[in-house]
């Protein structure tokens, strides 16, 4: 059997494996798997796009009979109830597995320890909590949305150095080079959906999707406008069969035959409350998107709305990238009014890594 430094190496395999599924398998976890039996792997497999099959079963056919006597390595507790699926964790004890060591307990109520309940019930041998913390990073919009009920937030601000993302005149393509807008693919990819505020879609018309990768599955484009008051024939509107469009609106200010024309073209919208300054209140923007399984979500803007979802403590994580060249006082800034008085009342973020990409550097934080 493997132990200490191996376990901690197989289960980073398993992890890796893991984050091929970010993105693309909502609302479940993005897990991986790794199968080893007298040290050599003879299984892997991660969840694969909508979500199934599950990481174990992907690992397990490729195992075959293999998997007699192994060690799986998940890189969350094997799930425990049945769904569209048997429970992994019967499949594992199935199909002879001898050990299982997975890095973190599954917080769903669906779960919550009864898969390691299963294997330990059947025989298995079950270590738990390896590689835990890395985990929790990978899992994080899973686990935020069973335990507060909300997703996973990532900012991106792309700024000039002086944190300007426009010009006085509005001009802003490109401040940032190619490598920096691949890599804002890269991360769309990654996340469950890309979310904007009303006015950049009026202003940009863009498209939100994520080209060039060979996507399986689209991200959801998300507009948060209160008042739906959305072009029509604009790129999104006109798109819905190449990407899902989910629209933020409050209930009690549009039309019921403007409701009627987004739902025709086939746009999901889902009513949020209003909160501070009478625009749609970001914790229960991030509630229904929860509620309705979205657990990573990608926010590109506008500055006053990047604003608010800081101002509310929903952003979790900030990628930067900062271009070389100054726009003065003039430019327009990256964020709009949040009201910060007092440093200690500012947002705080701990820096996780820096890198250059391109000729401008991607700086990445996470809520202290």
């Amino acid at each position: 059997m493997a132990g200490g430094n191996d376990d901690r190496r197989f289960m980073r395999l398993a992890l890796s494996l893991g984050a091929r599924g970010m993105g693309q398998v909502w609302p479940n976890p993005a897990v991986g798997c790794v199968i080893v039996k007298a040290g050599r792997i003879v299984g892997r497999g991660w969840t694969q796009p909508g979500g199934r099959p599950h990481a174990e079963a992907m690992a397990l056919a490729e195992a075959g009979p293999a998997a007699a006597g192994a060690t799986a390595y998940v890189s969350l507790e094997p799930c425990a109830h049945y769904g569209k699926t048997p429970p992994c964790a019967e499949a594992l004890v199935r199909a002879g597995i001898a050990r299982v060591v997975s890095a973190l307990h599954d917080p769903d109520p669906r779960v919550a320890g009864r898969g390691h309940a299963i294997l330990r019930a059947a025989g298995v041998e079950v270590s738990e909590g390896v590689e835990a913390a890395a985990a929790e990073t990978d899992h994080q919009g899973f686990l935020m949305r069973v335990r507060e009920g909300r997703p996973m937030l990532t900012l991106k601000l792309a700024t000039s150095f002086d944190g300007r993302i426009a010009t006085a005149s509005g001009e802003s393509q490109w401040i940032t080079g190619p490598a920096a807008r691949h890599l804002v693919h890269a991360e769309r990819a990654r996340h469950d959906a890309v979310l904007v505020g009303g006015g950049t879609a009026r202003a940009d018309d863009p498209m939100l999707t994520v080209r060039g990768m060979g996507m399986s599955r689209q991200p959801v484009r998300i507009v948060a406008a209160r008042h739906l008051n959305l072009p029509l024939d604009g790129r999104l509107a006109r798109s819905v069969d190449a990407a899902p469009l989910w629209l933020l609106y409050q209930e009690a200010s549009v039309d019921l035959a403007l409701e009627d024309r987004w739902r025709a073209i086939g746009a999901r919208l889902l009513p949020v409350p209003l909160g501070p300054g009478r625009q749609l209140d970001p914790p229960g923007m991030m509630r229904a998107l929860g509620a309705a399984g979205i657990t990573r979500v990608f926010c590109e803007g506008g500055g006053q709305f990047a604003a608010s979802l800081l101002s509310a403590g929903m952003v979790d994580r900030l990628i930067g990238f900062t271009a070389g060249l100054a726009l003065g006082a003039e430019g327009r800034p990256a964020l709009g009014a949040m009201g910060v008085d007092a440093l200690q009342d500012a947002p705080r973020f701990r820096l996780a890594a820096t890198e250059a990409v391109g000729p401008d550097v991607l700086h990445r934080w996470v809520r202290a």
